[in-house]
This record gives structure tokens, sequence and C-alpha cells, in this order.
């Protein structure tokens, strides 16, 4: 069986909300403060842990954490719904931008902002 789309997802999420009537309570403003909420308790389960630098996720080891951030998804795609955003079209602007902002010649293997790029110059 082939991963779901985000369009697929969306209409599932609709179709759940609406099932139970909640849509009149999750105008855009509501869902924007559910999704930080949500995204609070994902990162509520790495608060206090030891930073043992990056690591690959074991959903199977800890269904918490998928769990949350299946909450988060959940979240955004409700909210990008009612708010009539087409996630998918609007990550590929992002990314677009972003790989404008952070050329892979000057950042590549460096964690700065951007603008810590512009004061670098050219090494």
């Amino acid at each position: 069986m082939p991963d779901p789309t985000l369009a697929q997802l969306t209409t599932r999420v609709r179709a759940f909300v609406e099932a139970r009537d909640w849509q009149r309570f999750h105008s855009p403003r509501n869902l924007a403060m559910a999704l930080s909420v949500e995204a609070a308790e994902l990162l509520e389960l790495y608060l206090w842990c030891e930073d043992a630098g990056p690591q690959p996720l074991n959903p199977d080891r800890d269904p918490k954490v998928a769990d949350e951030a299946a909450d988060v998804l959940l979240c955004l795609l409700n909210l990008c719904d009612r708010a009539g955003i087409d996630l998918a079209r609007a990550l590929e602007r992002k990314l677009e931008k972003a790989e404008q902002k952070y050329p892979i010649e000057r950042v590549r293997g460096r964690a700065l902002k951007y603008h810590e790029y512009e004061a670098w110059g050219e090494e």
C-alpha cells in the first residue's frame, strides 16, 4: 500500500472533524494555538534529556514521539485546510526561498543563520 499523500491525509482530517461537528471550533486562530501546544508536547518529551548529538528517532522504541509528531501534523493539516493553504505548494515555495537564502557552497556543514553568512562574506 503506497504512503498517503498530503491531500489524502487532509481529506481524512476534514472528514474526522466534520463527523464530530468540530469545524465550528476550528478557526485558524484556535488551530494555530493548538498546533503550538502539540509542538510543545513533542518538545516536552526531550526536556532534560542529555544531548548526545544527532540521533535518528526510533518510533518503535518511543511511540510517544510518533504520537506527538502525528498530533502536530494533524493540527497543521487542519489549520492549512481551514485557512485555504495548499501545504504542498507552500512547502515547495519555502524550499525554493531557502535554497536561495542558504546556497550549498556557502552553508554546507555550518549551523548559522543567513544574516551571519552574509556578514562573513566570501571566504
